[in-house]
């Protein structure tokens, strides 16, 4: 049986259009037509996709019959070197894209796989974006982008991942943002291992303004080994009041939650 034959059994067995077919496949409905009528034959990865999909090996599918066994006594060397294992990497996918839109994005779309240097990487790209690389106002994926991003890297409005950078929020192991939480942190407000920011906290912690942590740096600096204008020692008996008037007297009109937070930092 040929491939043609073999395709065009399987795909009704399965009662399936070309069209369905082509739609689990990522392609259109006149490809699997060329490919049935024999006009075109399919790639290495849509080979794949195929006996994947159907459950059944390229050799089936192509419509190869597997070899007899030869006799144990008739084995020569030769025969027993050309069935050593050889690797053949293994392509998984899959897509889905909603039918429905909005803002001329699918409400919902994912295009996940394994990736294989040499190779595109599968994106995905609607409202709810989950891809290798994702981009969406909800978007989950290694490379992300949206308006909330979840990645190992990256970049949104409130953003995490290993590597995050985010408009106001970003959490992750590297991150950037207005408000910066992570191992290594740089933002107007940073929390992290190591803070940088106008307002910092952190083991250490470097600030345009006001630093807290083990090691602080900044004018204001509140700390186990603290450096700068006017220092504060945690060990010390000073009471929260002295750390606000001085945050005050220092850079008036300082907001209030950040004068609180950081006057309990000796409480």
């Amino acid at each position: 049986m040929t491939f043609q034959e073999r395709l065009i059994t399987l795909r009704k067995q399965q009662g399936l259009s070309q069209e369905q077919l082509g739609y689990a496949l990522g392609v259109t409905r006149q490809t699997v037509s060329k490919w049935e009528l024999g006009v075109t034959t399919p790639e290495v990865d849509k080979l794949i996709q195929l006996s994947d999909f159907f459950h059944i090996s390229i050799d089936e599918l192509v419509g190869r019959e597997a070899p007899e066994p030869a006799p144990k006594e008739a084995e020569t060397e030769q025969a027993q070197t050309a069935r050593e294992i050889r690797y053949i990497p293994y392509h998984w996918h899959y897509e889905y894209k909603g039918r429905r839109t909005l803002f001329g994005l699918p409400l919902v779309h994912i295009n996940i796989g394994r990736w294989i240097p040499g190779q595109k990487l599968h994106r995905a790209r609607g409202v709810l974006a989950i891809g290798t690389s994702a981009s969406g106002i909800f978007a989950l994926g290694v490379l992300s982008s949206g308006i909330f991003s979840i990645g190992v890297l990256s970049a949104g409005i409130p953003s995490l991942g290993a590597l995050a950078a985010g408009l106001l929020l970003a959490c992750g192991g590297f991150s950037v943002g207005a408000v910066a939480i992570g191992g290594f942190s740089l933002g107007i407000f940073a929390v992290g291992g190591c803070a940088i920011g106008v307002y910092s906290i952190g083991g250490l912690a470097v600030a345009q303004k006001i630093a807290a942590g083990g090691a602080a740096h900044a004018p204001i600096a509140i700390g186990d080994a603290a450096s700068g204008e006017i220092v504060f020692d945690i060990h010390s008996d000073v009471i929260p009041e002295v750390i606000q008037r001085a945050i005050l007297k220092r850079f008036p009109g300082t907001w209030d939650i950040i004068v609180k937070l950081f006057s309990i930092a000796v409480s």
